[in-house]
């Protein structure tokens, strides 16, 4: 008589595992990929919205000076929720937003990654007043040329 076993052999099970290994390996860094992705996309979001709330500012005292806290024009928005995902809690930002500059006729605002964050290494966003958009992609603190755009 012949007794069949069923079930796995260790080699078998370790062959899964491996299996496993790698495609995990594969895959979770173009998963954080996506996910800082969709975080830049949100800030993205919210600087449009906030250049909104400025170009309202505008409307109402013919200006952007003095969007910014305390009436200045630099700085944290006093218009505008001065994080990013605006829709969450100042304790889940992953970007600041700020006013770099306004002045009567125009203005540039950004939204920088908060340290510490998964967004950290991400590079600054920028908008400008005329419609200019840019992204700091290789994170050096300055802007090229071939940065003027949210999705190089």
């Amino acid at each position: 008589m012949s007794r069949k076993t069923k079930g796995f052999t260790l080699i078998e099970l370790m062959i899964a595992v491996a299996i496993a290994g790698i495609l995990v390996a594969i895959g979770y860094p173009t998963y954080q990929n996506v996910i800082q992705g969709s975080y830049r996309k949100t800030a993205q979001s919210d600087l449009m919205a906030f250049a909104a709330a400025m170009e309202r500012h505008h409307a109402g005292t013919f200006s952007y000076k003095g969007a910014g806290s305390g009436g200045g024009d630099t700085g944290s928005p006093t218009i505008f929720s001065t994080w990013s995902p605006a829709s969450e809690t100042s304790s889940n930002k992953r970007y600041n937003l700020t006013i770099d500059s306004a002045s009567a006729v125009d203005f540039v605002i950004k939204a920088t990654p908060v340290s510490g964050s998964s967004q950290a290494t991400d590079g600054e966003l920028w908008y400008f007043s005329d419609g200019r958009k840019a992204w700091d992609e290789d994170n050096s603190g300055s802007i090229s040329n071939a940065e003027y755009c949210w999705s190089c």
